[in-house]
């Protein structure tokens, strides 16, 4: 479901701190080493450390927008929706996706669930993740960004939300491997 009447939850300390809004103004530069971080993988129930990835394979980080579990921004949804369609594209080519979501681990888990997701949806209910990638935020809620990393962790690709571009594209975000 897109979105719902029932907006539980979407009032929280979350909510607040990412109210006002902060443009998008990361610094990272192509050819940097990204930083590292911890996050709980709701879809698999396990912690995912970025760094076990560097000299193994690429990684996409999909940093997403979602309200609460039954709250979807309507520019992310279809970006959720087409990556995880497309998960398998981005496996068969060693390439691994990490959808990165500000809600907490209950409601990831009922987003995985819902959703059907086979890619790993990380929980940063503390949105230091977002605001480590510089990624923006308002309205309540950190602002949608993708980051490509080659297989040695250094940055190959990176989007940050627009109006006219909230989101890359599947195909962009594999063209950039």
């Amino acid at each position: 479901m897109l979105t719902s009447t029932d907006f539980s939850g979407l009032i929280n300390e979350r909510f607040f701190r990412n109210f006002l809004p902060i443009p998008a103004h990361n610094e990272l530069r192509l050819g940097a080493v990204t930083k590292d971080f911890e996050l709980l993988d709701i879809t698999n129930s396990q912690p995912i450390k970025l760094s076990t990835f560097r000299g193994k394979q690429p990684v996409v980080l999909a940093f997403t927008r979602i309200f609460t579990e039954k709250q979807y921004c309507p520019l992310c949804y279809p970006h959720i929706i087409a990556m995880n369609q497309n998960y398998e594209r981005f496996s068969s080519r060693g390439i691994e996706v990490l959808m990165i979501t500000s809600t907490d681990k209950k409601q990831s888990e009922k987003v995985v669930k819902d959703l059907g997701l086979k890619m790993p949806l990380l929980s940063d209910p503390s949105c230091w993740v977002f605001r480590e990638y510089q990624v923006g935020q308002a309205l309540g809620a950190p602002l949608p960004a993708q980051f490509v990393l080659d297989k040695q962790g250094k940055l190959v690709y990176k989007h940050l939300f627009s109006f006219l571009s909230p989101n890359a594209s599947v195909e962009q975000l594999l063209a950039a491997i």
